[in-house]
């Protein structure tokens, strides 16, 4: 269901109806974790997503989605280093 509704997306979009393109492509956008070490907290971890190449952006723009520029981690996801007591 998930695939035939990314391909009538897609078609409407004017993308064709090549659906394992689009997620090929969009695949490759990935999230990078920083850790910056601070004198009084221990660490500060933030999630960032990478920037879509031109393809990509493009893809993005006819598909009307926004990429966050970052994302939030789930304390569940947070190594215990990362925690400061």
């Amino acid at each position: 269901m998930l695939w035939k509704t990314l391909e009538l997306w897609q078609q409407r979009s004017g993308l064709g109806n090549s659906p394992r393109t689009v997620l090929e492509e969009l695949a490759r956008i990935q999230t990078q974790d920083v850790i910056l070490p601070t004198d009084t907290h221990g660490e500060i971890r933030l999630r960032c997503v990478t920037q879509p190449d031109p393809v990509q952006a493009a893809l993005l723009d006819r598909l009307v989605l926004v990429l966050p520029k970052r994302m939030r981690l789930a304390e569940a996801e947070i190594p215990d280093i990362a925690i400061s007591a």
